[in-house]
């Protein structure tokens, strides 16, 4: 578009609808093509026309059809004709056509050409513009090269110095996309739902998930049944996934997502697997004072009681025999899948006479009976011993 157009268009008064101000964002309908005029069903008595040379990719095919709804800004009227735009920047760019997108708020499309101090060199249908790094993106720019030649969405925030200084921002206009968005999917998610998703960034703590729009978190403790050290052991940036709601806080601004819940639980084929006597490999994962857990398969642990360890010899603490990630052959002893607990032993385990495999030895300190001085007579027949 040339200067003049602009002008014509911005400056108009002749309305078809008196309320609608250049730069007002409206839902619109396409209702047919012709050439290079893609007219539109904006709820009004007359058609709006938008330029088809904005929809149309890199093969020149258009990306819409009849039917289709698109958002679009108003930019005036002209000649009767009701004009609409996606976005600025796709013809030749005027200082007018800038200054107006920064007083409407209506998009400009540009290209990031490469990286300058402070930030990125855009160029707009051949004029340069500048975007700091902090307005590149939603997140934090880590990868500079990510962004340079590619073509983007942003919003003019400044324009002073009669457009010799014009500060743009991608980052205004994927918020208000993610608003939008947010806003759809609080109608549409619900806890319990399964939904896809991509990676964003990675913590000690869990995972950021896109989810559409907004971001969800996958607690470490949620990404897998077993138990993981580091989140990049299991998920990548960009990775895609497919997790379930767990907890929905819009006030807060805080989605729980879990991912362990849409893999197979171990538990529910446990009690089939690890049949009592069975022999299986397992790994120490954790010692405590009555006895050392071991990971059969990840989520699955089995505990061995400290009363079976020492191979006859008494001993006061598991690490006196055992050490976090060594690996163990065990037998089970028995399974109880409703409780998630499997009692362990040595593979060569023996119990005492008169113990059951699976029964730990009762101790003094453990029983609720009180231990037996005897009888009278017995007492009075020690202390004549002394004597």
């Amino acid at each position: 578009m040339s200067d003049e157009t602009f002008a014509d268009l911005f400056q108009a008064k002749t309305v078809i609808r008196p309320t609608m101000q250049p730069g007002d964002r409206v839902e619109a309908v396409v209702v047919s093509i012709s050439g290079d005029n893609i007219f539109l069903d904006i709820g009004g008595k007359s058609e709006g026309v938008l330029d088809a040379t904005e929809l149309r990719n890199e093969a020149g095919e258009l990306t819409v059809a009849p039917g289709d709804s698109l958002k679009v800004y108003f930019l005036g009227a002209r000649s009767g004709e009701t004009l609409f735009t996606t976005r600025l920047g796709s013809g030749r760019a005027s200082s007018l056509a800038l200054e107006e997108a920064c007083r409407t708020g209506i998009p400009i499309e540009g290209k990031v050409t490469g990286e300058i101090k402070g930030g990125f060199a855009v160029t707009v249908a051949g004029q340069q513009v500048f975007c700091p790094y902090s307005q590149m993106d939603i997140r934090k720019v880590d990868d500079a090269e990510e962004y340079i030649d590619k073509t983007f969405a942003f919003k003019v925030i400044e324009f002073s110095n009669q457009g010799k200084n014009v500060i743009v921002s991608s980052r205004a206009v994927l918020e208000e996309q993610r608003a939008q968005a947010r806003e759809q999917l609080k109608e549409r998610l619900t806890e319990g739902m399964q939904v896809s998703g991509t990676v964003t960034s990675l913590r000690d703590f869990g995972a950021f998930v896109d989810i559409g729009g907004v971001d969800g978190l996958i607690p470490i403790s949620e990404i897998a049944w077993g138990q993981i050290d580091r989140v990049d052991d299991v998920l990548s940036n960009g990775q895609q996934v497919h997790v379930v709601i767990k907890q929905l806080d819009w006030d807060k601004d805080r989605i729980s997502l879990s991912l362990r819940e849409t893999l197979e639980n171990p538990w529910d084929k446990a009690g089939e697997k690890y049949l009592p006597a069975s022999i299986h490999q397992g790994r120490v994962s954790r010692l405590t004072t009555f006895g050392a857990f071991v990971t059969l398969e990840p989520g699955v642990d089995g505990l061995l009681h400290i009363s079976k360890l020492g191979a006859g010899r008494k001993i006061h603490h598991p690490r006196e025999v055992l050490e976090t990630g060594q690996d163990l052959t065990v037998k089970i002893e028995s399974v109880d899948t409703d409780q998630k607990r499997i009692s362990l032993a040595p593979e060569d385990y023996t119990a005492p006479e008169g113990q059951r495999q699976d029964e730990r030895p009762i101790t003094p300190a453990m029983s609720k009976e009180p231990v037996s001085m005897g009888t009278l007579g017995d007492l009075l027949k020690a202390q004549m011993k002394k004597k």
